[in-house]
Order: structure tokens, then C-alpha cells, then sequence
């Protein structure tokens, strides 16, 4: 049986704990240990004023993504929000609408909560930032050229978006 962590803002690492999301223990360890050792940790708050255009919502939410020594985790958490059928990390600077490179939900449609966390995802096959690996989209995050984008059945283009800084 696996046993699970909830992380709620305690240590500054826990930059997942952002996310009030529940990690289990090796992966909240990983994340610590990620933080001292390498601190590669990349966060982004997303709101609709960030979306391109500005979306007028009162839906937010955070996104965190760790690089550990054995992994890249990340968690993505949600509120005020209903009919979210996708979520994805998308290649373009502050201000700029990009192609998806990484979807990190795919379903629903959901409303407010934790909607993805654990291993990040790798890359979509033949996605247009070209993106071909994690350290293809890491190298973007370190550049500040990588957001995340919340879509909604409301706002299909995007309700909620925030930089991965």
C-alpha cells in the first residue's frame, strides 16, 4: 500500500505544496531533494488576465514542476473553475499564444481541484515547439518560454494561463 503525503505549503520545496496536492512520500522526497540539491523548480499562477486575449473569470490556479534527481514531477491544481477538459504546457513568452508541447489533463469535462500531478508527462509526439524531450521543455521553462493553459468548455482557447518561472 502506498503511502501518500499531502503537501500543504510548509517548506518553500514544496513548491508543489502549492498545489495542495497529495504526493507520495518518495516523490515529496525527490522533490526536496531537488530543491536543495539542484534548485530547479519552475511555478506558475495562472489567472484569466494572463490568457491572450485577458479572459474575465474569477477561476485561478497554480502549476509547479520539479526537476529531481530521478524524475521531473509536476501538479496542477485548479478553483473556481467548471468544464475543464484540457490542460497543457504550451511553448511562447509572456504575452504570446503558442502551440501545446506537453498535455498534462485530457478529459472531463471537470471542474475545480487537482487536476494532474506526479511524473510530468513527456513531450507529445511531433508537437510544434519541437520539444522532442523533458529537457527540450525544460530548457524552455529556464528561458521563460513555456506557460500552462487551462481550457475550458466556456473558453476552448484558454480560461485560466500562467508562466512557468
Amino acid at each position: 500500500m502506498k503511502s501518500f503525503l499531502c503537501v500543504f505549503g510548509a517548506v518553500p520545496l514544496l513548491v508543489l505544496s502549492l498545489m495542495a496536492g497529495c504526493l507520495t512520500e518518495e516523490e515529496a522526497s525527490q522533490i526536496e531533494s531537488a530543491e536543495s540539491a539542484l534548485g530547479a523548480a519552475f511555478v506558475a499562477h495562472l489567472t484569466g488576465a494572463d490568457e491572450v486575449p485577458p479572459v474575465g473569470t474569477a477561476a485561478v490556479g497554480q502549476a509547479a514542476v520539479a526537476v529531481t534527481p530521478n524524475n521531473v514531477l509536476h501538479a496542477l491544481s485548479v478553483g473556481n473553475i467548471v468544464d475543464v477538459g484540457a490542460a497543457h504546457i504550451h511553448c511562447a513568452p509572456e504575452g504570446v499564444n503558442g502551440p501545446v508541447g506537453i498535455t498534462l489533463f485530457l478529459g472531463g469535462p471537470v471542474g475545480s481541484g487537482n487536476l494532474a500531478n506526479g511524473p510530468l508527462p513527456d513531450p507529445d509526439p511531433g508537437n510544434a515547439c519541437g520539444w522532442v524531450t523533458l529537457d527540450d521543455a525544460i530548457a524552455a521553462m529556464e528561458a521563460g518560454n513555456a506557460y500552462v493553459n487551462v481550457h475550458t468548455v466556456a473558453n476552448p482557447g484558454g480560461e485560466v494561463r500562467g508562466q512557468l518561472r
